[in-house]
């Protein structure tokens, strides 16, 4: 994994780590995937797993490339 990459989600995972401290228990992942005007067709999801650990492969869908989009 790249370092830039590697940081990010360092980042995303250390900020959730201090939710968690705070008291929050449920962290809620969103993506959406379309393209052009909000009039145009969209596809939004949410999800939220109680288990905090790492799913690989798990990205923001315009971070994958297409072929990894299709598997």
């Amino acid at each position: 994994m790249r370092d830039a990459e590697e940081a990010r989600l360092s980042g995303l995972w250390q900020h959730e780590r201090k939710l968690a401290a705070r008291g929050y228990t449920l962290v809620c992942g969103v993506d959406e995937a379309g393209r052009g005007p909000l009039a145009g067709p969209v596809v939004a999801a949410a999800v939220i797993l109680r288990d905090c650990r790492r799913l690989e492969g798990l990205n923001d869908s315009k971070r994958l490339t297409p072929r990894q989009r299709e598997q």
